[in-house]
């Protein structure tokens, strides 16, 4: 990020700031392979759903990651509208600031934004644009923030973009808001940012329903479902919960450093992983009857759950499953798949931490294989040695499971069930069964007509 004092190969809550390691990997263009940084910031702030989000580069950047995640939006639909520059062969030549100015004040004339989001892409870096200036000037024009987002493609990976959208709305959205103090009403009681869940299939109102059953508010999401002028709120929550941290780390530990909120990681796939983060928001939050609360919400949903999954449990007790996904996923769905009785055999880490990897390993010890890399001739391989009975992984391995006949549940951004927390437990369950128990798997095991007949022809 330009003018920030943080080096970002050196962030000391990343892992690979340890002292064994040299810092996080250095970017190399052309190496941006499962997603560039450009990707990376979108995924983090398009769910920011009031905002405008203009994309300063050619058409092509603009079809990049749109409509291709599942986050949901309560409200305002705005962020899903694709606003571009669309800058061709002669601007690229003679320039395109003067075109990003024409379409900051066509959005902000048209649409009325509570914000504009202003995003870089490879080839407006290259040629030397100041976004920083054109952004300052139309703020002052216009009325409203105006973001740059220096996220180019060739900057490095997705991960990389994630953290490089989470600088910019501290710097630009949550240390501005500092005089945005929240209304007494929203202070009262607990309150906590949740930070990296971008409401895929809706998981986070799942998510805050359970919040709000144990006396927790969020005050900021960030981002899934989000409204910029909560954003501005962040600072005055007594707790961030990390949903994601190879992501938003950096900003989680910022407002630590500024603000002196504390922050843990918390998933909630699986009861085990849920009951956990509960506790852990207790315990930071403070307080006896907190406490209690949450102890007796835990107790009730997992009674409820336990009986509600009983006969599920019976269908999948015993069956092996091969989990190629990453992130928080990679080792809190192990969780969630033992809770059914579900043996992982195989689990996909080339997304995952070094932290990640060692959760890994804790949940499934020596029983499973490790993927670091290899798509899907590597998934397929571990599938059949293992005898792995489905596939649970991304919607880009859904036709290599169909053309070889394996059971397959979507588990990543482009899916549209949501599997957090104890009603997200409820469907993963029975989404598991309908995908093992579909008529489709017994009517491709049949012999086709034609081969009885091909058969008697040849003994004939």
């Amino acid at each position: 990020m330009k003018g920030s004092r943080y080096e970002w190969s050196g962030e000391p809550d990343c892992e690979h700031s340890k002292p064994e390691k040299k810092g996080c990997a250095r970017p190399k263009p052309g190496e941006a392979a499962g997603g560039c940084a450009f990707d990376g910031a979108q995924i983090t702030l398009l769910p920011i759903a009031d905002a405008a989000h203009l994309i300063h580069g050619p058409i092509g950047c603009l079809g990049n990651s749109w409509e291709s995640r599942g986050s949901l939006s309560s409200g305002p639909e705005l962020s899903r509208y694709g606003f571009t520059t669309d800058l061709g062969e002669q601007d690229i030549v003679m320039g395109g600031e003067a075109k990003l100015r024409g379409a900051i004040a066509d959005i902000a004339a048209r649409h009325h934004p509570p914000a504009v989001f202003v995003y870089s892409t490879c080839v407006t870096a290259l040629t030397g644009e100041d976004l920083d200036r054109v952004c300052r000037e139309a703020e002052e024009a216009h009325g409203i923030p105006i973001i740059p987002i220096h996220s180019p493609g060739f900057a490095g990976s997705k991960n990389w973009g994630n953290r490089l959208a989470g600088e910019a709305l501290f710097e630009h959205v949550i240390s501005r808001g500092s005089g945005t103090a929240p209304a007494p009403e929203e202070q009262a009681g607990p309150t906590v940012n949740l930070i990296g869940e971008y409401n895929i299939a809706g998981e986070q109102w799942d998510i805050e329903a359970l919040l709000n059953q144990a006396g927790i508010r969020i005050l900021s999401r960030i981002t899934g479902d989000g409204r910029f002028g909560d954003l501005g709120k962040a600072r005055f929550a007594k707790v961030n919960v990390v949903v994601c941290s190879r992501t938003l780390v950096t900003l989680a530990r910022r407002m630590e450093e500024s603000y002196r909120i504390p922050y843990f990681e918390g998933s909630f796939y699986g009861a085990r992983e849920t009951g956990f983060s509960l506790r852990q928001l207790a315990f930071l939050l403070g307080g006896d009857e907190l406490d209690r609360r949450i102890g007796r919400l835990i107790r009730s949903e997992e009674e409820a759950l336990t009986h509600d999954l009983l006969p599920l449990r019976k269908k999948l007790r015993g069956k092996r499953a091969v989990l190629y996904t990453g992130g928080v996923k990679s080792w809190s769905m192990i969780s969630a798949l033992q809770e059914l009785g579900i043996q992982v055999v195989g689990v996909g880490t080339n997304k995952s931490t070094d932290e990640d990897i060692s959760r890994i390993k804790e949940r499934v010890g020596l029983e499973a294989d490790l993927i670091p890399e290899g798509g899907a001739a590597r998934i397929l391989k571990t599938v059949r040695e293992r005898k792995a009975d489905l596939m649970i992984a991304g919607g880009r391995n859904l036709y290599v499971s169909m053309k070889e006949q394996i059971p397959f549940l979507d588990i990543n951004q482009e899916r549209h069930k949501a599997y957090a927390g104890y009603v997200g437990m409820r469907r993963l369950a029975a989404d598991l069964v309908a995908a093992l128990e579909h008529p489709v798997w017994e009517l491709v095991r049949r012999p086709a007509p034609w081969e009885g007949v091909r058969a008697s022809e040849t003994q004939r």
